[in-house]
């Protein structure tokens, strides 16, 4: 088991850029392929990134390639999504998730811990 806290998020301008933590409770958390997820108002949660247990591979939705990066460091228990170029629409509540049971997913029913999310607001 392992339990998940995003931090970092926060008020930008547009063309800005934050970075988000996801630090990760137990000795375990290596073993975990992390992804990032978003909810805006109104939307269903979204996949936004995702990498596996060692960081040797990432996945990125679309809408964010080239603008956002996804690593880790497994020595501090945290993964981080660098977020560059952001725009209005990546207004939302990020969310990191865990999943032991795949190596790399987009899929929100693949994840089986999530941390309480850190709200991201970009402003023009």
């Amino acid at each position: 088991q392992v339990q998940l806290v995003e931090s970092g998020g926060g008020l930008v301008q547009a063309g800005g850029s934050l970075r988000l933590s996801c630090a990760g409770s137990g000795r375990t958390f290596s073993r975990y392929a992390i992804g990032w997820f978003r909810q805006a108002p109104g939307k269903e949660r979204e996949f936004v990134a995702s990498i596996s247990w060692n960081g040797g591979y990432t996945y990125y939705a679309n809408s964010v390639k080239g603008r956002f990066t996804i690593s880790r460091d497994n020595a501090k228990n945290t993964v981080y999504l660098q977020m560059n170029s952001l725009q209005l629409e990546d207004t939302a509540v990020y969310y990191c998730a865990g999943s032991s049971r795949y190596p790399l997913t987009t899929r929100r029913s693949n994840y089986d811990y999530w941390g309480q999310g850190t709200q991201v607001t970009v402003s023009s």
